[in-house]
């Protein structure tokens, strides 16, 4: 069975990825299909490892303040109240990280994003239209440039 996430990235370099928002130097940002948590996005990373310590230090380090660039251009662009990091790696093992913007009551309980159930956090009902999903994309995108002006 093929890596889901290293399918997507070639679906990024084909041009037919929808959700693709930008490439930086060591990975792939995109929007998630689903937006339950509105503005949900995940960051890719270029190198197909399943842990963050196969990393030679110098690509670690630019991973992770690029992950930090994202989740900032994220909270900038969504105003959520949190931003919770993930990199879970425990269905799809290529490195990967989940960048959940949350708000008050956006779960029936306080608690990680999991505890939601996966009938109601996937649903189809919570995939954006096209021209939602292009804003989306588009004002991300812009701040992420804008954060890597500073």
């Amino acid at each position: 069975m093929g890596c889901l996430i290293c399918e997507r990235i070639q679906m990024i370099k084909e041009g037919i990825n929808p959700y693709f928002v930008i490439e930086l130097e060591t990975g792939y940002v995109v929007m998630g299909d689903h937006q339950h948590f509105k503005g949900y996005s995940l960051f890719l990373c270029k190198q197909h490892v399943t842990e963050l310590h196969y990393l030679s230090k110098d690509f670690k380090m630019k991973y992770l303040e690029e992950m930090s660039i994202v989740a900032e251009a994220i909270f900038n662009v969504f105003k959520p109240e949190k931003i919770n990091y993930e990199l879970l790696g425990n269905g799809d093992t290529h490195a990967h990280w989940h960048l959940f913007p949350r708000i008050t009551c956006d779960t029936p309980q306080k608690g990680p994003v999991w505890w939601l159930p996966r009938e109601e956090m996937w649903d189809d009902s919570k995939r954006p239209d096209d021209n939602e999903l292009k804003i989306m994309v588009d004002d991300l995108k812009k701040e992420i440039n804008q954060l890597l002006i500073k």
